[in-house]
């Protein structure tokens, strides 16, 4: 059934495009900054809700969607809690799409051995999160009490890879797809649409941290653990391995940026629904998501930033999932690797007082 629901999708955009052609801005206009975040969305509060705030009411930029995929909650949950979240901020003309609920590849059983094998994983996500294994269910649950409460608008109609797809076509190399969890949506867009990822204008992920063994031993090993790699591997790996423009990485460099009280504060000195929401469930925790938004809409928050090769072991040892980095003298030949820019450094300054502000002036009028 994939076939005719692939063509009948890209034939709705082809239909479209003369009208977009005949209707097109002069050229001295900037090109429109489409967006999809895709995520794992645990909430309430924390990173992966928060990476919504830079993309909302921001000018030139349009936010096309979010899909949500398993990871740092299982996805039915973080569905539910993005169109909460949205409810919140009056912005419910945006839509959610439901995603994978499994890796590819990866189980909870074989997680549960390669902890036996090489040693306790500290943050496990929906397997765990930073406890036990032992009595995770296979499959996802049903969603339970949402502390926020439960959402009273319901997802979109189509899959998040169909979803992805279809966007990425509606506006040919004006998307930018944002990926801030496990990379499982964006490999199935992949296997379904071959040219999804050279028909996309960029790849803006959160992970792929880099000689972070040391950090876990004198840092958070559960911040050195690249889990949005670690959780599916194989997703990992067709998606950085594919045709995509450009590729950014937002690694190393989002450990450095945490929420603190002070941050929290000068948010909460503009109440609204969205300021209250964050000030109820802020957590001590670096801006990870947040960041890779941020990046994603105006790169020039980067300050440092080096292009290496880059691949994810998709071997099952202790080394799976883990990202690696070559330069072009001495990287893998004979295989589809890509280069990708990896940020050393940003406008710290800039990113959090912007941050702070988009926060305050988050709500929508849906």
């Amino acid at each position: 059934m994939r076939r005719p629901i692939l063509s009948a999708l890209l034939g709705a955009c082809t239909v479209l495009a003369p009208l977009a052609t005949a209707n097109a801005a002069p050229a001295s206009t900037p090109a429109p900054n489409y967006v999809v975040l895709d995520n794992d969305f645990l909430g309430p509060g924390g990173s992966n809700i928060q990476a919504i705030i830079p993309l909302l009411n921001r000018p030139g930029v349009t936010l096309l969607g979010l899909t949500s995929v398993i990871g740092d909650d299982w996805e039915n949950a973080g569905t539910a809690h993005a169109l909460r979240f949205l409810e919140i901020t009056r912005q419910t003309q945006i839509p959610v799409a439901n995603g994978a609920t499994t890796p590819l590849v990866n189980t909870v059983a074989e997680t549960k051995l390669r902890e036996q094998q090489f040693g306790v994983i500290p943050w496990k996500g929906a397997w765990g999160g930073l406890g036990s294994i032992e009595h995770v269910p296979a499959t996802q649950p049903p969603v339970g009490k949402l502390p926020e409460g439960a959402p009273h608008i319901t997802a979109d109609s189509l899959p998040a890879a169909m979803f992805l797809i279809r966007e990425v076509h509606a506006h040919p190399h004006q998307v930018t797809i944002i990926a801030a969890g496990p990379l499982t949506n964006l490999a199935l867009a992949i296997r379904i649409d071959p040219t999804f990822a050279a028909t996309a204008k960029q790849l803006v992920f959160m992970g792929g941290l880099l000689d972070a063994s040391m950090m876990s031993v004198t840092g958070n090993a559960d911040f050195a653990s690249d889990f949005n790699l670690i959780m599916d591997p194989e997703a990992a790996r067709i998606a950085l391995t594919a045709p995509w423009a450009s590729i950014t990485c937002v690694g190393n460099v989002s450990n450095d940026i945490m929420m603190t009280p002070e941050i929290a504060n000068r948010i909460d000195e503009k109440h609204n629904a969205v300021t209250d929401y964050l000030k109820k469930y802020q957590a001590p925790l670096p801006l990870w998501d947040e960041l890779t938004s941020a990046i994603a809409v105006d790169p020039t928050l980067i300050t440092k930033s080096v292009t290496a090769v880059m691949d994810v072991n998709i071997e099952h040892g202790m080394d799976y999932g883990h990202a690696h980095v070559w330069p072009d003298s001495t990287a893998p030949k004979g295989v589809n690797l890509r280069k990708v820019k990896i940020v050393q450094s940003i406008d710290k300054t800039r990113f959090i007082n912007e941050f702070v502000s988009q926060s305050q002036n988050a709500m929508g009028t849906h």
